[in-house]
């Protein structure tokens, strides 16, 4: 048994989701019978993070056990092949060692959200950022995300459906830069809660847009309540950024 190690890159537009869903398709089902079709075997996929419906990753890290005597660059081919037309990549592939997980071994993920800030709907973007027409201020933006990094209670900043045992989180980074007309937020940490980087992003929106002051995500934060929640920003503008592990350089 041999344990490979996948980057994934996807678009989450006609999925539901990365982890397998029993109501749609899903990118870890894709991935499976895209395996199955390759080697004759049932495999589990396990992934670094989950999406949402809609979500997407340019750099998702998740990992397969396989029997088959394969070379890394042969299995890559063979899954891209079979996964078309489905809108997921295999962008990397190597061998691991067997206590190497995907999820488990993660020291930190990071994503980044795209709001597309132009008054013009979007064509080539659609599904792909949060279109937003009014005028943003991504230093006011910046200023209010500040209050939320570090460690926090995320109470409301996290979904109802969170199964995570805690709210308590360490924010690592979250950034807030204008690129022409996409407002970007970065976001990092060793793990986030279900809807925490999008229930973020949505209040740093609010902010934006002028509809709430900067000092009004903090009060947000210490309220640890999901009633005092501003906005959830969209799924489709958040992207899956990278994985990091101990062994990276």
């Amino acid at each position: 048994m041999t344990r490979f190690a996948l980057t994934l890159e996807f678009d989450g537009t006609p999925f539901f989701g990365l982890q397998r869903q029993p109501h749609g398709p899903s990118v870890q089902q894709a991935v499976e019978e895209a395996a199955f079709a390759v080697t004759g075997e049932d495999v589990r996929l396990a992934s670094a993070g989950r999406t949402d419906t809609g979500v997407h990753a340019l750099a998702m890290r998740s990992h397969l056990d396989i029997e088959k005597d394969i070379e890394p660059f042969r299995l890559m081919e063979a899954l891209n092949a079979k996964l078309r037309p489905d809108p997921v990549a295999v962008t990397h592939c190597e061998v691991v060692p067997d206590d190497w997980h995907a999820r488990f071994t993660c020291v930190g993920r990071s994503y980044v959200y795209r709001i597309a800030n132009r008054r013009a709907p979007l064509t080539l973007e659609k599904n792909r950022a949060w279109h937003v027409p009014q005028p943003l201020d991504e230093a006011a933006m910046h200023q209010a995300a500040q209050a939320l990094v570090g460690n926090h209670d995320f109470t409301t900043f996290r979904s109802a459906h969170c199964q995570s045992a805690s709210p308590q989180k360490t924010l690592d980074r979250l950034d807030v830069e204008r690129d022409g007309d996409h407002v970007l937020i970065h976001a990092a940490a060793r793990s986030f809660l279900h809807h925490q980087v999008r229930s973020m992003v949505g209040c740093l929106a609010l902010v934006g847009m002028g509809r709430w002051a900067v000092d009004d995500v903090k009060k947000a934060l210490e309220a640890r309540d999901r009633q005092e929640l501003g906005l959830n920003a969209p799924p489709h503008g958040l992207y899956f950024v990278a994985a990091t592990y101990p062994d990276d350089a």
